[in-house]
This record gives structure tokens, sequence and C-alpha cells, in this order.
């Protein structure tokens, strides 16, 4: 049987081969672990699908695949008879599943959210005999592969820089020309002449690639530099957060938040519920409460951009930006708002330690609709988070200070803390933004020695 890379997000269209747990001719279980494979939401260990014998490894250890594609090949027990020479080993996608790749779907990771976002819908098959492509291959598939369906940021940057698509080789999934596709071959169309001297500066940063080598330290004339390489989830990182600042047209808000009855109630309840549920109870799970209803309230907020349509999300799934050793992760709690205090500070435990021991699930990660960072944990008062790329928007949460405030006529010793917004000013007008980051603040001071936690 192929074994194919499963797909994570809506929003993720490739992942990275950390390393194999199996090789060749090993006997593996079902659900045993078989590889470790990175995306820009989860670092995660994929399970076998059945039981059998692993007989062909058919991507390499730090090889970038796309959703879909088969990976390796194994004789597995109860296996199905194979399709009659000539037919296909899989057929072919339906008009729905089509439909569904590229839509939006999940910070972390929504993982991150979180890579570039390909619009094919057609899964890859790979020869037996062949390598597998990478996405970045140039030897994807050619000119006059699958066309006629392309992503609204594809033609736009194609539209922005006169680009004819027919003339583009396409490295997404089918043979779909992704957005970098598109600026690769501007960027080739774009290359001076051989004969044309370089610059000066050009010149300079080529020597100094030349002289580099990976984790080598340079010195030189005024040069004292240590070269690290980038870890597969550094580098999805770095793309999501490219993708977000150059396609979503951002605005962000702050609010002052009064969260003092807030911090009582909290230490009123945290010793008993410590004794009980064996966790921190911690100020994220009043937060996330907050946030969940206010979305309810503020359906847009819990949205997404289609391009030609806005897409409003029913379910309330809300990822928490997590930082691990190995980067930014966001688990997602799943119908956030149907949960109480106490559950979502579980929920939220329960995925913290799972991020940061590496052992998030495929479940972990899918349908985040909107993210809750925490920057207030390291110390941060004002901060402009990037989206999580689909979303709308997403919201920190700053340190809680105690400061003096004018209540009433007196001043008093209150504690304060900043709420940040970011949104995407194609979703959403200030209107909107203020009302919902309004509202948030509103529950957030509204927490009282009444409040439940359970």
């Amino acid at each position: 049987m192929k074994i194919e890379l499963p797909q994570v997000g809506e929003s993720v269209t490739e992942g990275i081969i950390g390393r194999w747990l199996k090789q060749p001719g090993d006997r593996v279980e079902k659900y045993d672990p078989l590889v470790e494979v990175v995306t820009d939401k989860v670092s995660m260990e994929m399970p076998s699908p059945a039981s059998g014998v692993l007989t062909r490894i058919l991507a390499e250890e730090g090889q970038t695949v796309p959703m879909g594609a088969v990976i390796a090949e194994m004789d597995a027990e109860d296996e199905a008879p194979e399709a009659p020479a000539g037919g296909t080993a899989a057929g072919p996608r339906s008009a729905a599943d089509a439909e569904a790749i590229d839509k939006t779907g999940v910070l972390l990771r929504d993982v991150a959210p979180v890579g570039p976002t390909g619009s094919g819908g057609v899964a890859v098959s790979v020869s037996p005999t062949a390598p597998l492509p990478q996405a970045s291959d140039a030897t994807a598939p050619a000119v006059g592969g699958p066309r006629g369906r392309y992503s609204p940021a594809v033609q736009r940057l194609a539209q922005a820089h006169d680009v004819d698509l027919s003339r583009v080789t396409g490295t997404g999934v089918g043979g779909r020309v992704t957005r970098k596709d598109v600026q690769k071959h501007i960027d080739t169309s774009t290359t001076p002449p051989l004969d044309a001297p370089p610059s000066g500066e050009k010149l300079a940063g080529e020597k100094l690639a030349g002289e580099k080598l990976a984790g080598e330290k340079l010195t030189g004339a005024g040069v004292d530099v240590e070269r690290i390489p980038l870890t597969p989830i550094r580098r999805m990182i770095a793309e999501n957060m490219v993708k977000s600042a150059a396609q979503i047209p951002q605005a962000w808000s702050i609010v002052e938040v009064d969260v003092t009855s807030l911090v009582e109630r909290r230490s009123s309840a945290r010793d008993d519920f410590q004794r009980t549920e064996g966790i921190n109870l911690t100020y994220l799970p009043f937060v996330v409460k907050a946030v969940a209803e206010s979305l309810r309230r503020n359906p847009m907020l819990n949205s997404s951009w289609d391009g030609d349509a806005i897409l409003v999300k029913k379910r309330v799934n809300i990822g928490v930006a997590v930082a691990t050793g190995e980067g930014l992760v966001v688990p997602v709690v799943h119908d956030a708002d149907s949960l109480s205090i106490a559950g979502l500070a579980k929920s939220i435990d329960g995925l913290t330690d799972r991020a940061r021991r590496g052992k998030l699930d495929l479940a972990d990660v899918q349908g985040g609709t909107f993210t809750v960072n925490n920057t207030g944990a390291l110390g941060s008062v004002v901060s402009q988070p990037l989206v999580n790329y689909p979303q709308a928007a997403i919201i920190t949460t700053e340190a809680i200070v105690k400061r003096p405030v004018v209540v009433g006529d007196a001043i008093a010793i209150r504690s304060m803390m900043n709420l940040c917004l970011t949104f995407d000013h194609r979703i959403l007008d200030g209107a909107e933004a203020g009302a919902f980051i309004n509202e948030v603040k509103r529950l957030l001071e509204g927490v009282g020695p009444d409040t439940a936690i359970y």
C-alpha cells in the first residue's frame, strides 16, 4: 500500500520530512510512530496507517513534499487488491474535495498557522522508481500542466507584474501554480544579463556567502558572525510570517483593562483548584472565556478572507500560542465557547504540555478560527502581533501591572492590563474591531467573587 502525507489543516499545502522512525524491512504495527513531519502548524509523529512491513521510503529526510503525496510504501496485512493495470491507484478527488483545497481553516501552526498556499485539488502520485518531487524542485510539472484555477494571491501578483500564468511552471499539488512559482518567474525574468557587472553590494554578499559554512564563526575586518542553519520549523514560521505580512493588510487597536477583580478572583480560587485538578489556574482561561463569548457576539472576527467572499466560521476554535524550544506553535481549543473556565484551564494545560514535549496530534492543531497570544508572560506591556494567516484577527494579553488610576474623583492603585488586537482590514473596519475588543474588556472587568469557575 502507498502511505500518503496526511492533510494537517486547510491552509497547509506542504510539510518537511524530519526523521524516519522506521526503515525499509522493519515490521510496523498500526498506529506505531512512523515518521516525524514538520509543518508551519505542528511538529508531529505520523502514525502508520496499517500493520505490515515497510518496503520503500520515497521522501528523504529534510525533503519538502505536498500534502497528500506518497512518501513510502509498505506490504500491509489484509491489503485490498491493487487496481488493474491501466487504472489509477486512487480515483480523482470529488468536486467538493477540490473546492475544499485552499479554503481557510486554522497560531499556531491554524498551527502556523502556520507555508505557502496552493489551490490544487489533485493528489500527487509517485512512481516507485522516481524520487518524490520537492515543492521547490525546478523539475516540477512542466508548463502546460493542470491549469484553469488560480488562487486570488497568484492572480493579483501576476496582474501586478504583467505575468502570463500559462508560462509559469507550477510546483504545487498536481502541478498547480503557487505564489512562490510566480515570484520565481518574476525574479528570473528580471535577472540582469550575464555580461552586466554585478553591484558592489552583490559582490560583497556573494563573497561572504562563499566563505560561510554551517555553524562556522567568521572573523574578519569588522565581521564577527556565526551562521546558524534554519531548522525546518523555523523556516516554516518565517514563511508564514512573511505570508501574513505580505498578504494581509493589518490594522491594530489597544485598550487597557482594569483586571483588579479578576486578579482577586483567580487568587481566591487558585489553591482549591490546584488541590482538586492538580494544575495551576492561570489568567489565560479567563481571557479565552471572554474572547470566546465575544466571538459569538461579534462573528465577523471569527472568519477568514476567501478572495471574493468572507468565510464566517460557525465553530469557535481558539488557537493558543505556545513558545517551545523549537519555535512557536499554536494548538487549538475546539469549541471554546462551550467550556467553563475550569474546562479551558485543563484543555490549555494539556495542549501546552504536549506542545512543549513535541507530542501534539493532528487534531490538536486543526480548525483554528481565532488566536490568543499571551505576550504578557514575557514581560511585554504593548505589542502588535501578526495575524495568524488565514484568520481574521489575533489578540494579545499583556503583562498585568499595578499603577495609579483615576477612579471616580480619586486616585487608586489598580491592576491594569493592555489588550492588543490586530485584524485583517479587508474583513473588518475599526467599528467591528472596536466592538469586539471592548466586549472582551467588559467581560474581563466584570469578573467578580461570584464568577463561576466550573
